[in-house]
Order: structure tokens, then sequence, then C-alpha cells
């Protein structure tokens, strides 16, 4: 159940808005004249709504480009590396992993 305020309550009473917000861990609806209008949450809450958005993006992009053929396997890719960079590594030097 979505938590919801009013716009009086954002101006007269911010400092427990913002405890509530940093309780509840999620967006706090304001209202005003009846009508939603703002979204208030914390900057972790922002934070974690963000880094969702932007896995869910690039999981998206990844599933695309793999119908699309445009990847190639990970050991595959791995080994082309190590095979451009082992020439360049000193006497005694290997890659790892």
């Amino acid at each position: 159940m979505p938590i919801i305020r009013s716009s009086a309550d954002l101006r007269n009473n911010y400092d427990e808005l913002a405890e509530l917000c940093h309780q509840h861990s999620k967006p706090v609806f304001i209202i005003n004249d009846g009508k939603e209008e703002l979204v208030v949450m914390s900057i972790e809450t922002y934070e974690r709504l963000i880094g969702k958005a932007t896995l869910h993006t690039l999981l998206d992009e990844g599933l695309h480009a793999r119908d699309a053929g445009l990847v190639e396997p990970m050991d595959k890719v791995v080994n082309e590396i190590r095979t451009v960079i082992q020439p360049t590594l000193t006497r005694g030097e290997e890659i790892s992993g």
C-alpha cells in the first residue's frame, strides 16, 4: 500500500516525512489539491530503484545483442584477449585465470 502525504505535510513536517522515507525504504506520494503531484524518497531508495532500472536496461540490451548474433561466448573472448596480451608480458609472467 502506498504512503501518501499532503503537500502541507511536506512543507510543515519535513523532518517527520524524511524519517518516514528512511524507515519504510519506499517512495512517499505527495498530493496537492487531491492529486498526486510529487514522489519523495530517501537517497538510498532512489539509488536502489535506479540500480534496478539500469540492470534491467543492460539485461535487455544483452538479450537483444544475443538475439541479433552480436555476442561471442565468454571463453572465446577471454582466449582471444590472452592471445593478444601474452606476447606483451615480460619473460616469466603469465596470465592467470
